[in-house]
C-alpha cells in the first residue's frame, strides 16, 4: 500500500475550502501557551538509506529463535508453517482487505471467513463458529458475556484456577462493569493438576451461570471436560472449553462431545507467527439454537438471482452494524486476514496431516517427559497432557539461567502467577523440538540447579 502525501496545492486547497489561509491559523483558537508546549523537538530528517541502516542495527540487537532451542509455550506455540499460508495471505487483495462493511462486494473475504467457520466447526463439533475474536483470552471472556444473555437470572461464574492467567485477567476486566456477576476460581488437584471436581460441585449451586476449564489446561493437562459438563448442567448451568493450543483437537475428543455449549480458543498455532506475541486469532463455536446470541460475525453461504453460490453476511451484532442496545458486543477490527492463514494452513494439513502432526507432538512431549525424569526432573502432576507438561526444580531461576547459558530456552517460570508452584517449569514441546534439542534441554537442567533428587 503506498503512501502519498498531501502536496502544497493539496493543503492550499482544504485550506481553502475550510476558510483559512495557513495552518497556523487553523489551530489558532488553541491558547499559545498550549501550543508552544505542543511543540516536538525532532532531529533533522535522514535519508533513506540512513534510516535503513538504523533499523537494521536496531533489529541486530534482538535475539531471535535461530540459534538457540526453544521449549517455551504457555499460549503460544512454535510450528512449522508452510509456505504457502504466506504466499497466499501476502497477496494484495487479501493483505489489503479491512472489514467487509459492504459485504456482499467482498465474495474473497467472505469465502475465507466461511471457510474458516467450517473448520473451527468440524474441529470443535459444533454446528456453528463465528469470526473475528480478538483472541483466546477475549475470546473467553465474551463467551462468558453470551451466557450471561442466555441465562440473565444467574449469577455465579466459576473459572478453573487452571486457565491461562490472562485468559482469567480478561474475563475480570470484561465482567467488572457488572456489580451482580460473582466470578470464583476452581482450585486444581496438587496431584493430576486437573481442575478439583469435588470443589467444583460444590461451587455449582443454583446460581450457577457457567463454568470455564481449559482444554487442555494451562499446565498442559487434559481435563476431564465430560464431567465438568456433568456437574455444570445438573446445576443448570453453561459449559465452556476454552483451548490454548487447538492442535490438540486434532487428537482429542471434540467438545461438542463431552458436553460442552460453547467452545473458544485461541488459533494461534495454525499458521500464525511467534512474533512479539501476536497478533493472536481467537475462535468460537457453539450450537445453532444460540446463534443469535453469539457475538462477532456469521458469513453464510446462499445462491444470487442466477443460482450461482455466493456468500453473505449472515448475523453481524455488533454494535457498529445494528443499534447499541441491540449490540451482543463492540468487537470491531476483522481478523480476517490471520483467519486465512489458519484456513490455508488447515486446507494443507488436510483431517489425516492434522491427527499425525498432534500425534508427534504428543510422543515428542512425553519422550521428553520420559527423558527428563531419568535425568532426575520430574513432572508435577499425573494427569495425561498434550504437548506441554510441568516439571519441579529446586531453583527455577537458576535452572533458566543456566540452560539459557547453553542456548536452551527451557520453559516458563509458574511462580509469579501461581506462587503455589514456586517451583514449577512449563516445558512446551511440538514437532520444532528433535530428539537431540530435546536431549540438549536434558543436559542444560541436569548441569543446573534443575537436578532434583
Amino acid at each position: 500500500m503506498r503512501f502519498l502525501p498531501h502536496s502544497k496545492d493539496d493543503i492550499a486547497a482544504m485550506l481553502q475550502t475550510v476558510g483559512v489561509d495557513s495552518l497556523d491559523a487553523l489551530i489558532a483558537h488553541i491558547p499559545a501557551e498550549l501550543r508552544e508546549r505542543a511543540a516536538i523537538k525532532l532531529a533533522p530528517g535522514l535519508s533513506e538509506s540512513e534510516v535503513s541502516s538504523e533499523m537494521s542495527a536496531l533489529a541486530e540487537k534482538n535475539r531471535g529463535i535461530d540459534g538457540r532451542t526453544s521449549f517455551l509455550g504457555a499460549g503460544y506455540y512454535r510450528h512449522y508453517i508452510p509456505a504457502a499460508v504466506r504466499a497466499i495471505t501476502s497477496r494484495a487483495e487479501f493483505a489489503t482487505a479491512y472489514t467487509p462493511y459492504q459485504a456482499e462486494a467482498s465474495q474473497g473475504t467472505l469465502q475465507a471467513i466461511f471457510e474458516f467457520q467450517t473448520l473451527v466447526s468440524q474441529l470443535t463439533g459444533m454446528e456453528i463458529a463465528n469470526a473475528s475474536m480478538y483472541d483466546g483470552a477475549s475470546a473467553a471472556a465474551e463467551a462468558v458475556l453470551m451466557a450471561r444473555r442466555l441465562k440473565p437470572d444467574r449469577h455465579r461464574v466459576v473459572v478453573s484456577r487452571a486457565l491461562w492467567p490472562d485468559y482469567r485477567a480478561a474475563i475480570h476486566t470484561y465482567l467488572s462493569a457488572f456489580e451482580t456477576i460473582e466470578i470464583l476460581e476452581a482450585p486444581f488437584d496438587r496431584q493430576n493438576g486437573m481442575v478439583d471436581l469435588a470443589e467444583l460441585e460444590r461451587l455449582a449451586d443454583a446460581s450457577l451461570l457457567c463454568v470455564v476449564s481449559g482444554y487442555p489446561n494451562m499446565f498442559g493437562v487434559i481435563e476431564p471436560l465430560a464431567r465438568v459438563s456433568a456437574i455444570t448442567h445438573a446445576a443448570g448451568g453453561i459449559t465452556i472449553s476454552s483451548t490454548a493450543e487447538p492442535l490438540a483437537l486434532g487428537l482429542l475428543k471434540p467438545p461438542s462431545e463431552l458436553g460442552v455449549d460453547i467452545a473458544v480458543g485461541e488459533a494461534q498455532s495454525f499458521g500464525l507467527p511467534l512474533q512479539y506475541g501476536g497478533p493472536g486469532l481467537g475462535f468460537m463455536a457453539t450450537q445453532a439454537a444460540r446463534m443469535r446470541q453469539i457475538p462477532g460475525r456469521l458469513v453464510g453461504e446462499t445462491h444470487d438471482s442466477r443460482g450461482q453460490r455466493c456468500f453473505c453476511l449472515t448475523l453481524a451484532t455488533r454494535e457498529q452494524h445494528i443499534r447499541r442496545e441491540r449490540a451482543t458486543s463492540n468487537i470491531c477490527t476483522n481478523h480476517s486476514l490471520c483467519a486465512l492463514a489458519a484456513t490455508v494452513y488447515l486446507s494443507l494439513m488436510g483431517r489425516q496431516g492434522l491427527r499425525e502432526l498432534a500425534a508427534r507432538n504428543v510422543e515428542l512431549a512425553h519422550h521428553a517427559a520420559d527423558q527428563l525424569g531419568r535425568a532426575g526432573v520430574y513432572t508435577s502432576f499425573s494427569g495425561p497432557f498434550f504437548n506441554e507438561f510441568v516439571i519441579s526444580v529446586s531453583d527455577v531461576a537458576a535452572a533458566l539461567d543456566s540452560a539459557e547459558s547453553e542456548g536452551v530456552l527451557a520453559g516458563v517460570p509458574l511462580g509469579r502467577d501461581y506462587p503455589e508452584l514456586a517451583d514449577g517449569l512449563l516445558v512446551s514441546v511440538t514437532e520444532m523440538n528433535d530428539a537431540k534439542q530435546i536431549s540438549r534441554l536434558c543436559a542444560a537442567l541436569r548441569g543446573g540447579d534443575g537436578e532434583r533428587e
